[in-house]
């Protein structure tokens, strides 16, 4: 909801109940402008009670996870939907812009993305009509997709404050996002279209600073000033000084402490041991590193970094971004409190693609015997990619951490050992996961380092697939991980235990380990 036109969406549903007009609209979108019950969210359950709605064709929308009405939708085959990555989306703004047909980027290849695959596509419906396709190209002899969906012919876009001549800043807004690109897609050739602005502020002409001027007047034709409750800064927020770095509070401790901690014992297990792999890359970088924290339990590694004292090794980042700082979860991710640098959208993920970051921790839902990942999706449950395809086909290193089973459990630690009393019902080390977003064989190829941390395995990617390398203690190989696994992966010769002090429950031990990577020889 950050930069999402919910005035806009929602005046338009009304033009379109009012007059029928307009109809078969194709929406586009960088991120998903919906939280449940709000923006395109609010107009998808309208739409899902009318058999004969005419006002949506169609969607290419990189997540879903927000909008259970546009979810049903697609799984009903009422409309057409495809799911790129944020960041491919966000590029492909801009390449739009630049008079570009598409996108090309080795992003998305062996994978649900890939046209040897479904090409991005949710259902059937779209499988069939390939509005929005990818197609295979060779440069140099080397593989690439070429991503393509039609060229905007409307864009609506938010900023907070327009001035007379419909110059638009964004100082009340807590990212950037894709604004700028999105309104210069609609703008370039060969068809000039439409760009309508939603603001809080009207201001006279001159009076916004040149420095503060994100999308400049001659690319806006209309502006619309919307009522305050249509322009949340973010699903959870109306306002809050600090998510727009009008107030930028100092990091304290108890500013820290407010990140979200593990609520089960396994998940600081696994946070934790993430936490201590990414600090001994630091140690060995002998510098500060660039990492990408997922969403799940890569979350937690901050709240346990915070509460160690090692925070200034890590150097956060938020795709939407945000440099640093707080980072907010659920219905308000993508905004941080006191971050140090925010920059667009796309030029974040290009630190992601690029393999500028150091490492990535992401979480996931199944993992197969290839190393492949499924972070989200689920036959009838399509949450979409987000910006995982981007962040972990880019990074140089990879953790994905998780727990190893799903579902109802009963898993302690007591005595630095794990105690699995009752083992989640559900398995996530599968023969073949449902939809491949992250390959892991062209992990592989490209020398990246891999690994799948859990509460109870940790796991390398070699070309043989995976390698149980580490175990917890207290767990039985056989029982309790090879026996909870749909393959048998290779077992390491040199199998060790997991670090004792990643069971302590007092962080000191955990911090006086990690502080021993940085002592000079």
């Amino acid at each position: 909801m950050a930069t999402a036109p919910e005035h806009l969406i929602l005046e338009l549903y009304r033009l379109y109940e009012e007059t029928g007009h307009p109809q078969d609209l194709f929406i586009i979108s960088d991120t998903l402008p919906a939280v449940p019950g709000r923006a395109l969210d609010k107009v998808a359950e309208e739409l899902y009670k009318d058999p004969g709605q005419r006002f949506l064709k169609g969607v290419l929308m990189p997540f879903l996870g927000w909008s259970p009405w546009l979810q049903k939708l697609i799984v009903d085959e009422r409309i057409e939907a495809y799911s790129w990555s944020i960041g491919i989306a966000a590029y492909w703004f801009r390449e739009v812009a630049s008079g570009r047909p598409g996108l090309i980027t080795k992003i998305g290849l062996g994978t649900f993305m890939d046209p040897r695959q479904d090409c991005g596509a949710l259902n059937e419906r779209s499988r069939y009509r390939r509005t929005c396709r990818t197609s295979i190209m060779y440069i140099d002899g080397e593989e690439y997709l070429f991503y393509q969906a039609p060229k905007p012919e409307v864009g609506l876009i938010r900023g907070t404050t327009a001035d007379e001549e419909g110059n638009i800043s964004m100082e009340e807004e807590g990212i950037f996002g894709t604004v700028l690109n999105i309104a210069q897609a609609v703008k370039a050739l060969p068809r000039k279209g439409l760009v309508i602005a939603q603001v809080k502020w009207i201001t006279r002409s001159g009076s916004i600073s040149p420095r503060c001027v994100v999308v400049p007047g001659p690319l806006v034709d209309h502006i619309v000033v919307a009522p305050k409750e249509r322009h949340w800064q973010s699903g959870s927020f109306e306002y809050d000084p600090r998510l727009c770095y009008n107030v930028t509070p100092p990091i304290t401790r108890e500013l820290l402490e407010s990140l979200p901690k593990p609520r089960r014992p396994r998940d600081r297990v696994i946070a934790a041991k993430t936490l201590l792999e990414l600090m001994r890359i630091a140690a060995a970088e002998k510098r500060p590193i660039i990492v990408n924290l997922g969403i799940g339990v890569p979350a937690y590694v901050s709240s346990i970094a915070a509460e160690i004292g090692v925070q200034e090794y890590l150097v956060t980042t938020i795709e939407s971004g945000p440099w640093g700082g707080v980072a907010l979860t659920g219905q308000d991710f993508g905004l941080a409190i006191s971050p140090f640098a925010l920059i667009s959208m796309p030029d974040m993920f290009s630190n992601y693609e690029g393999g500028i970051i150091d490492a990535a921790a992401l979480g996931f839902l199944q993992v197969d015997r290839e190393g492949n990942v499924n972070p989200s999706m689920l036959p009838g449950r399509i949450f979409g990619p987000g910006g995982f395809p981007v962040i972990a086909g880019g990074s140089p290193r990879v953790f994905f951490a998780g727990g190893f089973t799903a579902g109802s459990s009963k898993i302690h630690v007591r005595n630095k050992r794990l105690v699995i009393e009752e083992d989640g019902p559900i398995v996530k080390f599968v023969d073949k996961v449902y939809k491949i977003v992250f390959n892991g064989m062209r992990a592989v190829r490209e020398d990246k380092d891999i690994r799948y941390i859990t509460e109870r395995a940790v796991f390398r990617l070699t070309h043989d697939g995976l390698v149980l390398e580490e175990i917890a203690p207290g767990v039985d190989i056989d029982r309790d991980v090879l026996g909870r696994m749909e393959f048998k992966p290779k077992v390491s010769p040199k199998l060790r235990e997991m670090e004792a002090e990643v069971f302590e429950k007092n962080s000191e031990p955990l911090r006086k380990l990690i502080y021993s990577f940085f002592k000079e020889d």
